[in-house]
């Protein structure tokens, strides 16, 4: 019996990347307008960020439909398979609900649903973990465990170049956002407990921020077991001046891992964006 692990598009790994891992990932849907689009199959990160910031209409994602997951699940259970399946936050999608609907469709108890809690390099993260474990000859069931307890140590602080997209996604009132741009105010955000969006800090200018988040990351340092990876959107200036301001405070993490994020997260956040995501120590 082997352990088939799947993940949604929102972790944004590249083809090559769910290749390596032997993952499967289920994409999410993107609409700008009348247009629709399959995350990561015919709408790229580059391409998703120029609609971004041409479009007028503010974009849309979708969770998968309940069908995508059951056929994973229905054929993993004639191969006599078990599933782990983790997925971006339940309360930033119905992504969760989806695969629990399928997994009721399917009939396999083999199925192991994973609220990551979190979304983007998090579920990374996460992903990881399980791909070393089934390696490992671990079941479903010990992964599934082990996994909703990491899941709790994973941080995620951002910091945003613009109010702009937050406020167009409803993150944020008009009000906020106006104040915001003029007093130059660039928010720092991160996923609380529950798996939302939270401002967790405001600072003028990046360098304020790059101070902030490093204060975050001092007070809840990460575990050397784990990578480090930074993200970026768009634009990786501001990603790589944050890494080389952390390595000046003395935090070196060792190989560094930068990774463009999509369209479920980049959506609110918009260009420009930079982060840390991580396993904090015990």
């Amino acid at each position: 019996m082997a352990v088939q692990i799947i993940v949604d598009s929102t972790a944004d790994f590249s083809a090559k990347e769910i290749e390596k891992r032997q993952i499967t990932c289920i994409p999410m849907t993107v609409t700008f307008g009348n247009e629709q689009y399959i995350d990561g199959v015919d709408l790229t990160k580059e391409e998703f960020f120029v609609k971004l910031m041409n479009e007028k209409e503010f974009p849309k994602t979708s969770q998968p439909s309940p069908a995508k997951f059951a056929d994973c699940f229905e054929e993993a259970k004639e191969n006599g398979d078990d599933v782990v399946a983790i997925l971006i936050s339940g309360a930033l999608s119905g992504t969760v609900q989806s695969a629990t609907i399928a997994k009721d469709i399917a009939e396999h108890d083999g199925v192991y649903i994973v609220d990551s809690k979190s979304a983007t390099l998090g579920i990374r993260l996460l992903v990881d973990r399980a791909v070393r474990m089934r390696d490992q000859g671990k079941s479903a069931k010990e992964i599934a465990e082990a996994l909703d307890e990491l899941k709790a140590r994973v941080r995620l602080f951002a910091g945003l170049d613009t109010l702009e997209y937050l406020q167009k996604g409803g993150r944020i009132s008009k009000t906020a956002a106006s104040i915001g741009r003029l007093a130059g105010i660039k928010p720092i955000i991160t996923i609380d407990e529950e798996g939302k969006v939270a401002v967790c800090g405001k600072q003028r200018g990046n360098k304020n921020v790059f101070r902030q988040i490093i204060k975050y990351v001092e007070a809840d340092m990460p575990d050397e077991n784990y990578s480090v990876y930074f993200l970026y959107s768009a634009d990786k200036k501001n990603c790589i001046s944050f890494i080389q301001t952390l390595q000046k405070n003395g935090l070196d993490f060792g190989k560094i891992k930068t990774r463009e994020i999509g369209p479920t997260i980049g959506s609110h956040i918009g260009p420009g964006a930079f982060g840390i995501v991580y396993v904090a120590n015990k």
